[in-house]
């Protein structure tokens, strides 16, 4: 693997290291997200909502509500609601009224979200290995 000036064809050297670097991780970035994706895909889901079923199974028993979702995100997305609306039809999230303040909705991971997760774990952590392998 050469240099990202090479991989992008790019005939003229960066302005600083510093461009340099964030192009750089720009590309990484992208190389790894594909990966991910292409994973959490084959099982229909996209990898914002694969963060947020992570996000609900680490909240446990308590449930997050949605703009502490939101907060939790790798990528942030203002569409959280659209996000656990998908999630809600296909049975991986439910979502309750807080019994102490009924103006807030508690979302939590369904049983079927954790079984999908623990499956996703190696396929996950193989594809995060794969893109990585490359970089010295």
């Amino acid at each position: 693997m050469g240099t990202i000036r090479d991989e992008i064809l790019q005939k003229k050297p960066f302005a600083s290291a510093a461009d340099e670097a964030v192009v750089t991780l720009l590309g990484t970035a992208d190389r790894v997200r594909t990966a991910l994706s292409r994973v959490v895909e084959a099982h229909g889901i996209t990898l914002q909502q694969y963060n947020v079923l992570r996000i609900l199974r680490g909240a446990g028993g308590e449930g997050l509500p949605t703009l502490e979702i939101a907060a939790r995100m790798i990528e942030h997305n203002p569409g959280v609601t659209r996000l656990l609306d998908r999630l809600e039809a296909r049975h991986l999230v439910r979502r309750v009224r807080c019994p102490e303040d009924r103006r807030q909705v508690l979302c939590h991971a369904s049983g079927a979200a954790r079984r999908l997760l623990v499956g996703l774990e190696g396929p996950i952590a193989d594809a995060g290995r794969l893109a990585l392998a490359p970089l010295d």
